[in-house]
């Protein structure tokens, strides 16, 4: 999988974690709201996690609306939104040399950052 930083420009949290990176200007940054996560990328990241519900935010609007409407979640729903809705998947998330980074934890972004500087 090619290296890739996937943000939501509109997140704080994102671009505070991409200035604390260096990363910038970095020509690997996808704003997941300007370019969707490609079939490719979602099937790598599924297979890292074995799960479309470790993929979702389960902060985001969209999420909590269908919560609050009684869906009942399953597999394929969490893969629907992920391919259909760009605000439900967690982030960021650094696809680098094959490896995951999935997150915004402090110990999620030391990694990031540990991998990053090699």
């Amino acid at each position: 999988m090619k290296n890739t930083f996937l943000y939501l420009s509109t997140c704080s949290t994102c671009l505070r974690i991409i200035k604390s990176l260096g990363i910038e200007d970095a020509d690997f940054l996808q704003n997941v709201k300007e370019q969707m996560v490609t079939p490719a990328q979602l099937a790598f990241l599924y297979n890292y996690t074995n799960s479309y519900e470790g993929l979702i935010n389960k902060r985001g609007r969209v999420y909590s609306q269908m919560k609050r409407e009684g869906i009942m979640f399953s597999e394929a729903v969490y893969k629907t939104l992920l391919e259909n809705e760009y605000s439900c998947l967690k982030r960021p998330i650094l696809i680098w040399d094959n490896t995951v980074f999935l997150g915004n934890a402090k110990a999620i972004v030391a990694q990031m950052k540990a991998t990053l500087d090699g």
